[in-house]
């Protein structure tokens, strides 16, 4: 009986659980450290950790564009678009943020 080059169906049912969860461990990790740093930035930093990872996620939000702009399917389309509709409130929502947080710092003007 021939075999089929990529494996069998059971291989490739192993592959994709052994990957699944890998990129659940990491996810937990990620989760984990994430939070064990943040709780650590004192509140006098968290101006400039929000810009830093506002400008972080505009360069997500535009490899997420370049994605979409090659997807094959409906459904990596629609998942697509849906992300960069999500990436682009959370970039601009969080320079919003930041923008107040930096106007506390201003001094007001006398009249």
């Amino acid at each position: 009986m021939p075999r089929h080059p990529r494996g069998s169906h059971r291989e490739r049912k192993t592959q994709l659980i052994a990957m699944d969860t890998n990129v659940l461990f990491i996810f937990i990790l990620s989760v984990f450290v994430g939070f064990e740093v943040i709780s650590k930035v004192p509140s006098m930093l968290h101006t400039p950790l929000m810009s830093g990872t506002n400008a972080i996620h505009g360069i997500i939000l535009f490899g997420g564009i370049l994605v979409l702009a090659g997807a094959d399917s409906l459904l990596v389309q629609v998942l697509g678009f849906v992300a960069v509709v999500f990436g682009s409130a959370n970039v601009f929502g969080g320079f919003m943020v930041t923008d107040r947080m930096l106007q506390m710092f201003r001094k007001k003007k006398s009249q």
